[in-house]
């Protein structure tokens, strides 16, 4: 790949790609529609009453979206993510999930510390008449910018004033390491000063969870380790189940169909092929609901078994 490195079975991202996707939107063709989110997508499952968010969404470059495709297989996929022959636009989408007394957002999305593309879902919380000192819990997946990015607004408060905060052990431990800088290749050190800025800006209401642990009652935490080391998804009960996932999948196109194929972004790449492959095909075999967040807009829906790979059905 051009731009990552592979040391030890691990894809080191180069952290200008995250950054220039913005400057490729001019390089964009007109997005079909279903690109941007226009609607505000409800559903209840079991106790849960959940509202998809858009905050907007974030162009890849084709080297981080497809390293393990041809030449001539990535164009077509990138098309049909709306891209050209060197980027493509993925969704970002934010579960704000109400049971009882409790509203939690799962990721925050990166407010102004990413691309211009993105940061939308402060906008579209009040446009949906919810108060952001209403907000109760905020679950991180993880601490990449495009999830914890908006926790401290422009004015330097946090935006989500009476929230508690939540991250895997694992996680906050591998990015606020004293020693990161030299232990982790230069890649990631520029991930790691946006993790410690949003992590420490709530350390005082924090708590770190780890796989099997309730976040209230019915949503429990699941391992789905690889995109970064502490990554995790959430499920919940009700019905067959509600899967959110988080980056464990973070194409519902190309992980679905290549589900062989890597992401640049992964920071153990082995492991987190292997954890994405047995999440899909449990989500097949069980019948659970997933929702993805940078799937096509709402990323709602369901894994079939297709020949060899997967394909996904929009509830």
């Amino acid at each position: 790949m051009n731009h990552a490195t592979k040391q030890n079975g691990l894809h080191h991202p180069d952290r200008r790609l995250f950054l220039a996707g913005g400057a490729a939107l001019g390089l964009l063709p007109l997005l079909p529609k279903g690109t941007f989110a226009a609607e505000t997508y409800r559903f209840n499952h079991g106790d849960f009453d959940l509202t998809v968010l858009s905050d907007g969404f974030l162009t890849l470059p084709a080297e981080i979206l497809l390293p393990d495709a041809t030449a001539e297989e990535r164009f077509p996929i990138l098309k049909r993510l709306g891209g050209d022959a060197k980027s493509a636009p993925v969704q970002v989408n934010i579960p704000l999930i109400r049971k009882g007394n409790e509203l939690i957002l799962v990721d925050i999305g990166s407010g102004g510390n990413f691309q211009e593309s993105a940061g939308k879902l402060a906008t579209n919380l009040k446009a949906s008449g919810v108060d952001p000192a209403s907000i109760t819990k905020v679950v991180f997946t993880h601490a990449h910018p495009d999830h914890s990015g908006a926790t401290v607004a422009p004015d330097g408060k946090l935006l989500y004033p009476n929230a508690e905060y939540l991250v895997s052990e694992a996680e906050w431990a591998f990015w606020t390491d004293a020693d990161f800088d030299k232990k982790q290749p230069e890649a990631l050190h520029g991930f790691a000063q946006g993790a410690k800025r949003d992590l420490f800006a709530v350390k005082d209401r924090m708590r770190l969870v780890s796989p099997g642990d309730e976040i209230v009652a019915g949503m429990r935490v699941l391992d789905t380790r690889g995109h970064t080391p502490g990554h995790i998804s959430l499920h919940l009960d009700g019905g067959d189940g509600l899967i959110i996932t988080g980056d464990a999948a973070t194409s519902n196109v190309i992980f679905f169909e290549h589900p062989d194929w890597h992401f640049g972004f992964d920071t153990e790449a082995e492991i987190a092929l292997k954890n994405r492959k047995a999440l899909i095909e449990q989500a097949a075999t069980d019948k659970v609901k997933m929702l993805g967040y940078h799937w096509a807009y709402p990323g709602v829906g369901f894994a079939e078994r297709k020949d060899n790979a997967y394909v996904f059905v929009a509830a």
